[in-house]
């Protein structure tokens, strides 16, 4: 464990974002911040977040600074007081301290691109470490589950699971690693078609489409399907069957976005004229399928050997800034 000049104790991890495959969109308990359905990720090497943790005796209230900016700290305290917790049984001084959390993103924020994945993922592991916690990894994705649903995959790399679970305490809602990335090494071209933080957040935007749109029964029904056959086409190695059917299951998800009233509308120009792109370099022969989270940004599946090509064809869409080739990406670790 470092020290730092203050005296507190410290640690720093790095976590990756994730993609769902099978997303989440809905939640089963609030409080908890358990999922109404389950999901299936791919970890992303190319996006990552680094975050501090220091906790700081006699320091008065819990810091959060992101890119060296004040920011709220409603959610990275709820965290850091289940790490005190923790600490708190074996008797850990961490357990009567409050933290200085600092953390910066080498991909836009709040963009759609999961950087509360990435972000809370990074904090669990090092706000456990910092307080001298040997958490196992299922205990670090229920942890990080607290902060940020998709969060709780960021924990594993390779390609992820995340159990909605039924218990009411919200044990049994956690992720585990389904594949580890080098046994399938599948490739994400990543086209940013916005730097902004999106109008709506995921959270806001699950309530009003729970309470709101006529399909959100049909979504939570048929989630069960979309994961058994997902895990097929892992288990496989069906790179056809996986990329139609994330395709069809992000298509599913924004359905049921537009009919939330207001509608949740994510997408910008660009987004729909990727989407056409890559369903034109299908139709010439080249195997590439996308998918969107909540926000404009389209991440492009495809094999390591067609990700130049994937990246060309979108660069060249009117309104892509970036394209960002990314192997798949492994667990969250600490830097020391």
């Amino acid at each position: 464990m470092d020290q730092p000049i203050d005296g507190g104790a410290t640690a720093v991890a790095r976590a990756h974002s994730n993609i769902a495959l099978v997303k989440y969109w809905g939640k089963r308990d609030a409080t908890l911040n358990t999922p109404a359905v389950g999901s299936i990720s791919v970890t992303l090497d190319a996006l990552y977040t680094d975050t501090r943790v220091t906790f700081v005796p006699g320091l008065a209230a819990d810091e959060f600074w992101l890119a060296g900016c004040r920011g709220p700290v409603t959610r990275i305290s709820h965290v850091l007081d289940l790490v005190r917790g923790h600490a708190a049984g074996l008797g850990l001084p961490a357990a009567g301290h409050s933290a200085i959390v600092s953390s910066t993103n080498n991909f836009p924020t709040g963009a759609g691109l999961a950087s509360s994945a990435s972000g809370f993922a990074a904090l669990a592991v090092a706000a456990a470490g910092a307080a001298g916690l040997s958490l196992p990894a299922r205990e670090l994705s229920i942890l990080a589950r607290h902060g940020s649903g998709s969060a709780a995959r960021s924990i594993f790399g390779g390609f992820a699971e995340m159990h909605a679970g039924t218990a009411a305490d919200g044990s049994d809602a956690y992720a585990e690693e389904l594949l580890d990335r080098e046994e399938w090494p599948l490739t994400v071209v990543v086209a940013i078609t916005e730097h902004g933080e999106k109008s709506i957040n995921s959270t806001i935007g699950m309530n009003e489409s729970k309470a709101t749109s006529p399909f959100y029964p049909a979504w939570l029904d048929s989630a069960d399907d979309d994961l058994d056959e997902m895990r097929a086409a892992i288990r496989d190695r069906d790179f056809a069957r996986l990329g139609e059917l994330s395709e069809y299951n992000c298509l599913k998800l924004h359905a049921l976005m537009l009919t939330t009233r207001p509608a949740l509308i994510y997408w910008n120009a660009a987004t729909v004229a990727a989407m056409h792109a890559v369903r034109a370099l299908r139709a010439q022969g080249l195997p590439a399928y996308f998918t969107i989270d909540a926000g404009p940004q389209v991440k492009v599946l495809c094999l390591p050997g067609d990700a130049a090509a994937v990246q060309q064809a979108l660069a060249l869409v009117p309104g892509v800034h970036e394209a960002r080739i990314s192997a798949l990406g492994p667990a969250a670790y600490r830097l020391e």
